[in-house]
């Protein structure tokens, strides 16, 4: 029979990096049953028999966040054989309090001081017997990014499973009395290998505490009265009691363990006055972004891109398979459909995946290393102003890989209101589709300009620093922001393997989605643009403008005039861009016939693109497409985090006219501005438009009278 491992620990704590180490591609992403937190199981490389559930990272196992709530419930009711909690040995204080409360639950645990590399860089020590004592588990030193005592850990994890030995935890002094008491009392808990963790829970009058317990009214009657004891003992309430009771313990167990081998700031808190200076900060962070963007865009996008776009799927793929196709006697037809729609369309999307790949490889660096979590931090101070806390930052930054799990990260946040306006704004960074376009403007309009796609990437934190100061003006949003706690992890090199996997998983996604949704889109889009609004199938026809695709385009193109794109191609193109962003790039390479030979009459997409765009409408294309609505599966993520169609409408609906205001601003403006073209009545409405925002930035907020009240109240009481 298996062993079942449950990996537990704090965020940052390492324990995701454990768990890539010891699954490697045996490892399989879902959803915990009911929730949308994400559920990683996966089974040791090394041994079959052995299978890990990673828990999703929290401070405690109180239940104030659905994170908290998983981790508890899975480890009361699935019973695993072993817990290994993850602690981050150069920051084991903090860490050691999850893990007083894993040791009552009554499963075997093994405690693995993760990081003992920069402990041992800092000088310092750790009496791991001493620990052991103290705790009634094993300990075991490894580093999870140098893959050091890995083997011993999970050797040390099987023993403890099949030993069955139960950690304790007993704090000292009058509390243990009052647990004990309940523990007595409740008949149900006899023989409960989780018995003191219930009994503790009763004393914090937990109102989640798992309704399979059964406690008689006499027995109920009881507690209450010992719980009244307690309180009326220590002058604090029973959750009180038990949290500085954790804290004691913890401080004397490290005191006892730990010795600091030197005094003085770290190499990261060292690196961390620099960074995070409230100076320096800001700028230090524009300038790596603009560096990520434009080695992305510039120095891989240019070459690359124009090479695979060009000539691997120009030439080689699209133009060696219709003289292979058309060799063997293949239908005209059958060969334009091939070509002109699937690698046309596919490819268009695929050649733009050297930018992509490049954008998630340095973003991977940073992240590993430890930078995004400073940025958090550094944001924190500038959203707060904002009326959005450094949480709201989180959702964010996930989204620029894929606006789906930003949307559902926005769980963590604790403030509803936070929530619902993080939701709201946390796609308008550029995700990895949107990048695509990005690229595709990079390539053929804003040649040269390194600063387009970084400027690209500041728009979308500039619209939520916007959004934030208007929305949070509304009684919908009114409040103060949450307060933001976060760990920030050690400085380290980046590891090899976690980057090229993140890398390669995220590039994976991308790639199985432009052979499965942008595939179906692009054929749809082949045959709506080769049959006439009367009914007639053309292939290669000199003049399109009579085909349904663009009958259905020119409906819609109107709305679209004022920002600079009237025309029905890209109409059609933002459209079907609700299916999935990489589609609007797709859509310009079937209709510019991209997978044809191309030859001195049949220009590329890059120049096909050039002679419909200026570099203002462009820009008002990118920008509105950015801004609006990602995708069909985003609002589907919407949808599941709001709970709420109301709130899911008004999500949409804000998106949608935010990104056209903006775009008709930057259109009209800039027309005038850099085109030199006259004003027109769209002029003056987008001048109206822009001194509406100016005013809903500038106004008094009408709700800061009842929050310093409120804050006047409780400073009394």
């Amino acid at each position: 029979m298996g062993i079942r491992i449950a990996l537990a620990g704090n965020p940052n704590s390492g324990k995701s990096t454990l768990f890539n180490t010891l699954t490697g591609s045996n490892q399989y992403v879902g959803n915990w049953p009911g929730v949308t937190v994400e559920k990683k199981e996966g089974t040791y490389k090394k041994d079959k028999d052995v299978s890990f559930t990673d828990l999703p990272g929290i401070y405690s196992l109180s239940p104030y966040t659905l994170e908290e709530v998983v981790s508890r419930d899975y480890l009361l009711n699935e019973k695993p054989d072993v817990i290994i909690d993850v602690v981050d040995a150069s920051n084991i204080e903090r860490n050691l309090y999850l893990a007083t409360q894993l040791a009552e639950i009554g499963i075997p645990m093994v405690l693995a001081l993760n990081m003992m590399d920069i402990v041992e860089k800092n000088g310092d020590r750790i009496n791991t017997k001493e620990l052991e004592k103290s705790l009634g588990c094993k300990v075991v030193e490894i580093s999870a990014l140098k893959n050091r005592n890995i083997d011993h850990l999970i050797n040390t994890a099987k023993e403890v499973a099949k030993t069955k030995i139960q950690p304790m935890a007993t704090f000292t002094g009058e509390v243990e009395k009052y647990i004990q008491k309940i523990e007595d009392t409740v008949s149900s808990l006899k023989g409960d290998p989780s018995a003191r963790w219930y009994a503790i829970k009763l004393f914090e009058s937990d109102d989640k505490l798992p309704g399979h317990l059964t406690i008689s009214p006499e027995e109920q009657n009881k507690i209450e009265s010992i719980i009244k004891e307690g309180e009326d003992a220590f002058d604090d309430d029973g959750e009180g009691i038990i949290t500085d009771a954790r804290y004691q313990f913890v401080t004397e167990i490290t005191k006892n363990t730990v010795k600091k081998g030197r005094s003085g700031l770290t190499t990261s808190d060292k690196i961390d006055r620099i960074v995070t200076n409230r100076f320096l900060a800001l700028p230090i962070f524009a300038a790596i972004m603009f560096g990520v963007y434009f080695i992305a865009i510039s120095i891989v996008g240019g070459p690359v891109t124009d090479w695979v776009n060009d000539v691997f799927f120009g030439e080689i793929i699209g133009g060696g398979l219709e003289g292979f196709l058309t060799s063997i006697g293949t239908a005209e037809w059958l060969v334009s459909l091939i070509v002109e729609g699937i690698v046309g369309g596919v490819g268009a999307v695929l050649g733009f995946l050297p930018i992509i790949a490049t954008l998630y490889f340095l973003l991977a660096i940073l992240e590993d290393i430890g930078y995004m979590s400073r940025i958090a931090f550094i944001l924190d101070r500038i959203f707060r102003k904002f009326g959005l806390s450094g949480k709201s930052f989180i959702p964010i930054l996930i989204g620029t890989g894929c606006s789906v799990p930003g949307i559902m990260a926005t769980r963590t946040i604790e403030n509803e209101n936070d929530r619902k306006m993080t939701i709201v704004v946390a796609s308008f960074m550029p995700c990895g589709a949107k990048t695509e376009i990005i690229a595709l403007f990079a390539a053929s309009i804003f040649v040269g300009k390194w600063w387009f796609a970084p400027i690209c990437y500041f728009a979308g934190i500039i619209a939520v620093v916007v959004s934030g100061i208007i929305l949070k003006k509304t009684k919908r949003f009114a409040g103060d922001p949450a307060p933001f706690v976060m760990e920030l992890p050690e400085y380290h090199i980046p590891s090899a393997y976690n980057v090229v996997k993140s890398t390669y998983d995220r590039c994976k996604a991308f790639v199985i989605k432009a052979g499965t949704i942008i595939l179906a889109a692009t054929v749809v889009i082949w045959f709506l643009s080769n049959i006439s609004v009367h009914g007639e199938f053309r292939v290669f026809a000199d003049d399109s403008t009579d085909s349904i695709l663009a009958a259905i385009g020119k409906v819609f193109a109107p709305l679209f005039a004022p920002l600079g794109f009237g025309n029905w191609m890209a109409t059609v193109a933002t459209a079907l861009g609700l299916v999935a962003k990489e589609v609007v790039v797709g859509t310009y390479g079937v209709v510019a016939g991209l997978g044809s030979d191309l030859g001195a009459d049949d220009p590329s997409m890059l120049e096909y693109v050039r002679g419909t765009f200026t570099a203002v409408s462009a820009m008002s294309f990118m920008i509105f497409n950015q801004l609006n609505v990602p995708c069909f599966a985003a609002v589907g993520a919407i949808r599941e985090e709001m709970h709420d169609a109301k709130w899911t409408t008004f999500a949409i609906l804000y998106q949608s006219i935010f990104s056209y205001v903006i775009a008709l601003i930057i259109y009209q403006f800039g027309n005038v501005l850099v085109m030199g073209e006259p004003v027109t009545i769209w002029t003056i409405i987008a001048g109206i438009c822009l001194a509406v925002i100016i005013f809903l930035l500038l106004r008094k907020d009408p709700n800061e009278k009842e929050r310093l009240k409120a804050r006047s109240i409780v400073t009394e009481s």
